[in-house]
Order: structure tokens, then sequence, then C-alpha cells
């Protein structure tokens, strides 16, 4: 029986993967620094096509919060989308007193409702985020440190898709299935892929896509699902990648891997200890299926988060250039 991952564990992963300092005792970014400008130009080079691909579900009801799980929902709703003006009452005689005939509209909605960023002020070890800022900058007012705005001119560089389903030859891996470094490396390796420094790294289980053909979210949200085991800590170190992303509700391989009270342990070291943002809901089938026809899993990565002062995490709607 496989040894359940412990609090010992986790201490021990903290000071192995700790990145606090490494860019110095007021950075906020964490390893979105490992992207340079020179490798945002590199990655301009690799528009070829000119074809553009969104990785975003649609922010809509149909989304997949509220879904049937086993796990609360933590407040977490699909947007909701409510119009201030229409072209019904401007058809109605019902116009702005400027005499504007228009329509406008808004839209309330968590932040992590959908295909998001995790922020580094989401996610804790003990009572310190990232870089050792007290857990306590995040108040009732917002972030004051790591707040996600101020990674506003990040989340640009050389994006690359690892399809691990495909390589393991099945449409999505099962639930439960932790993804290993060995399977992130022989994917690359398959691919003809090498990683580099600053890569913005996504990985596809297939979830998603099981999930959007059977027509049901049940089960996604906090359920059961594949995703990267603890001990892919060690590839995200060694790869110096920029952020790492997938197609599931939270990342790391559910049920966890460690024993009862400790919920989702990947995230309390790469979040507040390594300092990694983190990409999920992200949708991608139609990425996948490009890639397999061109045989091309590198691209023009754009997905930046909505600098909205204080969140710890934020809608995006990531873009694929090829």
């Amino acid at each position: 029986m496989t040894k359940k991952i412990n609090r010992a564990d986790l201490d021990a992963a903290a000071e192995k993967y700790k990145n606090w300092g490494k860019w110095g005792a007021e950075d906020e970014v964490g390893t979105l620094n490992f992207t340079q400008p020179e490798d945002i130009v590199k990655a301009a080079g690799l528009v070829k096509k000119g074809k553009v691909i969104s990785l975003a579900l649609n922010y809509d009801a149909s989304g997949p919060q509220g879904a049937k799980t086993k796990y609360p929902s933590m407040g977490r709703i699909n947007p909701v989308h409510t119009m201030l003006r229409t072209g019904t009452d401007a058809y109605s005689g019902v116009l702005d007193k400027r005499g504007i005939r228009a329509a406008d509209d808004m839209v309330v909605m968590p932040l992590q409702c959908g295909t998001q960023w995790d922020g580094l002020g989401h996610v804790f070890f003990d009572n310190y985020m990232y870089n050792g800022f007290d857990c306590r900058e995040v108040s009732s007012a917002g972030a004051a440190k790591c707040g996600i705005e101020k990674t506003k001119t990040k989340m640009v560089g050389r994006g690359i898709l690892l399809d691990v389903a495909r390589y393991k030859g099945v449409d999505t891996l099962p639930d439960g299935y932790g993804i290993t470094c060995e399977d992130l490396d022989q994917t690359a390796k398959k691919q003809g892929i090498e990683i580099k420094r600053g890569d913005f790294i996504i990985v596809r289980t297939g979830q998603m896509e099981d999930k959007i053909k059977a027509g049901s979210w049940d089960g996604y949200p906090g359920g059961d699902a594949p995703g990267f085991a603890f001990e892919t800590l060690e590839w995200i170190q060694r790869t110096e990648l920029a952020a790492l992303a997938s197609d599931t509700w939270g990342c790391e391989v559910r049920p966890n891997e460690s024993e009862a009270g400790i919920n989702q342990p990947w995230h309390w070291i790469t979040i507040p200890i390594m300092g990694m943002t983190m990409g999920e809901i992200f949708f991608l089938k139609d990425l996948a299926d490009d890639c397999a026809a061109d045989g091309v899993y590198e691209f023009m990565f754009v997905a930046p988060a909505l600098p909205i002062t204080g969140a710890v995490g934020s809608p995006t709607n990531p873009l694929a250039i090829k």
C-alpha cells in the first residue's frame, strides 16, 4: 500500500522546494520571474499560421459550479449575467435619458468559477503565504501582498501542451490517476518537445472533455480526478516553468495522496512555498486536436489575469497562437 503523505512530508517538501527570497524579499509574482523578455521575443517567433485557439470555457450559467459533488462548493457559483438595458427596452421607448439607443450588462461571479488562475494569495502554508508574507495580509479588504494585479504584465511567453492522455493512449485518464514526473518527461519526448526555463506548461488529462461529452459536470468541482502526483514538485522545480495549468478543477490528483485532514497537499507547496501561479479549468480539446494534426505542441501563449486589485484569483481567456 502506498504511504500517505503526512505533515512531516509536507514540512520536508516545504524546505526542499521553497523559493522564498529567490527573487528578493519583496517579490510577489514567484515563478513568473522565470520568463524573461528574450523568451517572449522567441515565443512570438512561434506564430506561423496566425491561428488563435482559446483555452477558455464560456462564462455562463452552464459552467461547472453547482454540479453534484460530495464536496461543498465553498460559495462558488456559476456567473450570473444581468442586462441593465436592452434592445427591447429601446424598441419599447425606454431610452437612456441622453437619447442613446443601446444595451448594457453586468456579471456577478466568483473569480475562480471557470477558466482561471490561482493567484499567490490563494493558499497558505500555516500562517504564511508566498515569500513569507503573513497570511493576514489577505483581509476582508483583499490581498495587500501577492494580489493577482501584480501579474498584469505576465502570463505571456512560450506555451507547451503536454497531452498526457494521448500519450497514454486514452481519451481520458482515470479518476485517481496521479500523473508522474516520468509521464511528463515521456510525453514531452514523444511530442519532440524540450521544456525550457520560463515556459507555460499546459497538461491535458481529458477529464473536462469527458464531462462535456456526458452532458453533466457532476463530480467535476472537487470530486475525484486525474491530476499531478505529489512527486511532480520535483519536475516543477527542475524545469523552472513559469506557470502550470490543466483541464481539471484542481490540477492535483483526487482523491489526494495524503492522510485525512490534509487536503490538496500539492497546492500547499506549489502556491505558497514555490510561488507558482496555477491555471485550472482550461478547455483543451481544440488545442489538443490542432497539435495532434500538425505535430506542433509549442505556441505563443497569452493569458493575462484581470488586474483586480487585491484579488487572489482571476478569470482568464488563455490564447494559444500558432
